[in-house]
C-alpha cells in the first residue's frame, strides 16, 4: 500500500466530504424523517430491551373516550430508566408529554396532541415487601388489583383505590381514599418514600427531608414530576382474618329520603365505609337504590355496626365476609374502556334527603336518552378519624377535615351527539350537591374533578404555597397536564 502524502491527507477528507454532499441528499432516511421518525431513530435505541415506541391512539386505550389526550407517540417503557430518558428527549426537544398508567382520570384539563409523547408506565409494575412485611414497594405502573393480590399473598394489607383498575400511584398522590383509610389514613399518609424523575430531567429519591416538595407531591404530584416507584406501609394481618363484610343492600325509590338520613347520622367509626349507588340492573336496566356497607371485621360486626342502615328496609341483601382480594370486585364492571363518560364531583359535608331526591329525578330523565343505562351516581362515606389524626397541614391534599362526603356522576355512552346533554346532566347533579353541602366554598377531590373547576376548588388554599413550589422546581411549566399550577 502506497503511503499517503501530506496533499492527499488534504485532498481525500475533501473530496469524501463532496462524496457525502451527493449521496445524503438521494437518502429518503434523512430527507422525509418527521418527528415521530426522529423519536423512533433517536430515542428507540437508547431504550432498554423490551421498551417499544408505536404511533397509534388504539395502542392506549382510556377509561373514557370524551376529550382524551391525543398523542402522536406512545412510548411504552420498560424499566424506570426509560421514564428518564424518555423526559430527557422530550425536554432536549421541546415536546409535551404525559404519563400514563391505568388511562383511568377523566379530567378535562389534557392538551396532549398528535406531536406529543404519552409515556406508558405499565411496563414496569414490580412490586415487593420488606421482610417483616411492614413496607412495600411498586413501581408506577403497577394497578390496584396487582398490588392487592400481593398483599394478599405476603398476608398484608396496602392502602390503595377502590377500583382494580386504576393505577395505584395515580389515586394515592391525589390524596388517595379508600375503604381502608378510616384504620391507615389516606393515601397520602401512607408513603415513606418515592423515586421521581423531575422537571430538569434528573432521577431523584424524595421523601420528608424534602419538606416543600415532599408536601407538595402528595396532593399535587402530576405538577412535580413523574413517581417511577414508591415505598408505602404494609399491614400484617393473618389470612385467616384478611378480609370484610360487604355487598350491596337493595332499596326501593321510596327509601331514598330515609336512607340518605340514616347515612348522614351513622357514626363512621374507623372499620367502617359506606357507598350510595343510584345505577340501573338487569334484566331492564331498571334504575335502582344500592347502598355497599364495608366493614373490615367479621359479619357480626358488620351487621352491628350498620343496623341503622338495614333497619330502613331493603327488598335484598347481597352482603357477606370477603376475602381481602376480592372486596375491589363490586367495581370491575366500571374498568370497563371507551365510551364517552364526562364525569362531574363534588365533596360535601352532609347528606340532604332533599337534594338526592332531586338527583333521583335527573337522573331517571336523563336515563331516558338512549344508550346511556350504564350512567351511574355515586357517593362514598370513609370514616376520616385516622386521616384527620395526621393534620391538614401534613400534605398538599386540602380537604382531609371539611370533605365527609365524596360524590361522582359518572355518564357513560356511545354517541358523541349525546355529549352535550350529558355535561349539562352532571353540571346539574354537581350545582344540588353544592347547593346543600355546609362547605364555606366549592371543595372537590381532585381525581373526581371534571376540570373546570378554579384551581381553589381542587386545591383549597394550597394553592399560592404550590405555585410557589411549581415555580422553583418546574420553572418552565413542563408538568402541566393534570389540572396544572401553571
Amino acid at each position: 500500500m502506497w503511503p499517503l502524502s501530506p496533499l492527499s491527507l488534504y485532498i481525500l477528507p475533501f473530496l469524501l466530504s463532496l462524496v457525502s454532499a451527493v449521496v445524503l441528499p438521494t437518502s429518503p432516511a434523512n430527507s422525509t424523517c418527521n418527528q415521530q421518525c426522529q423519536i423512533d431513530k433517536n430515542l428507540g435505541p437508547e431504550l432498554s430491551r423490551h421498551a417499544s415506541i408505536v404511533h397509534t391512539t388504539s395502542a392506549i386505550p382510556r377509561w373514557s373516550d370524551f376529550d382524551a389526550p391525543n398523542p402522536g407517540t406512545v412510548v411504552n417503557v420498560a424499566s424506570e430508566h426509560d421514564v428518564l430518558l424518555t423526559v430527557k428527549y422530550c425536554i432536549a426537544h421541546n415536546l409535551r408529554f404525559l404519563a400514563q398508567n391505568g388511562g383511568n382520570a377523566w379530567g378535562t384539563t389534557f392538551t396532549i396532541g398528535q406531536n406529543d409523547v404519552l409515556i406508558n408506565l405499565r411496563g414496569i409494575r414490580k412490586i415487593r415487601f420488606n421482610a417483616n412485611k411492614t413496607q412495600v414497594t411498586f413501581q408506577g405502573g403497577a394497578i390496584v388489583s396487582e398490588v392487592v393480590d400481593a398483599a394478599y399473598g405476603n398476608g398484608t394489607q396496602v392502602l390503595t383505590g377502590n377500583c382494580n383498575c386504576i393505577g395505584t400511584l395515580g389515586a394515592a398522590l391525589g390524596g388517595g381514599y379508600s375503604r381502608l383509610m378510616g384504620l391507615y389514613g389516606f393515601g397520602v399518609d401512607n408513603i415513606l418514600s418515592m423515586n421521581l424523575v423531575t422537571p430538569s430531567g434528573t432521577a431523584i429519591e424524595v421523601g420528608p427531608k424534602d419538606t416543600d416538595l415532599w408536601w407538595a407531591l402528595r396532593g399535587a404530584g402530576p405538577n412535580f414530576g413523574i413517581v417511577t416507584s414508591a415505598t408505602m406501609k404494609s399491614y400484617p394481618v393473618p389470612t385467616a382474618q384478611n378480609g370484610a363484610w360487604l355487598g350491596p343492600l337493595i332499596f326501593t325509590e321510596d327509601k331514598i329520603e330515609a336512607l340518605v338520613q340514616a347515612i348522614n347520622d351513622l357514626d363512621l367509626l374507623p372499620p367502617m365505609a359506606i357507598f350510595l349507588y343510584f345505577a340501573t340492573l338487569p334484566p331492564n336496566n331498571t334504575a335502582t337504590v344500592i347502598a355497599i356497607p364495608f366493614y373490615l371485621g367479621n359479619e357480626t360486626q358488620g351487621k352491628a355496626a350498620f343496623a341503622s342502615i338495614s333497619a330502613v328496609g331493603p327488598v335484598a341483601d347481597e352482603t357477606a365476609w370477603i376475602p381481602y382480594n376480592l372486596i375491589n370486585a363490586g367495581s370491575d364492571t366500571f374498568c370497563a374502556k371507551g365510551g364517552r363518560k364526562p364525569s362531574y364531583g363534588a365533596g360535601f359535608a352532609q347528606m340532604d334527603p332533599a337534594t338526592w331526591r332531586s338527583i333521583w329525578n335527573e337522573y331517571n330523565t336523563f336515563l331516558q336518552n338512549p344508550g346511556t343505562q350504564n350512567t351511574s351516581v355515586l357517593v362514598e362515606c370513609y370514616s376520616l378519624y385516622k386521616a384527620t389524626s395526621f393534620g391538614n397541614a401534613s400534605s398538599s391534599y386540602a380537604f382531609r377535615s371539611s370533605i365527609k362526603y365524596n360524590a361522582v356522576v359518572n355518564t357513560w355512552y356511545a354517541d358523541p351527539a349525546l355529549d352535550s346533554r350529558a355535561e349539562a346532566f352532571g353540571s346539574a347533579v354537581r350545582d344540588l350537591w353544592r347547593s346543600t353541602d355546609n362547605l364555606p366554598s366549592n371543595e372537590t377531590y381532585i381525581n373526581y374533578a371534571n376540570g373546570d373547576e378554579p384551581l381553589e376548588t381542587v386545591y383549597g388554599g394550597n394553592v399560592a404555597r404550590l405555585q410557589k413550589i411549581k415555580r422553583e422546581h418546574d420553572p418552565r411549566g413542563r408538568f402541566n397536564q393534570f389540572f396544572p399550577l401553571t
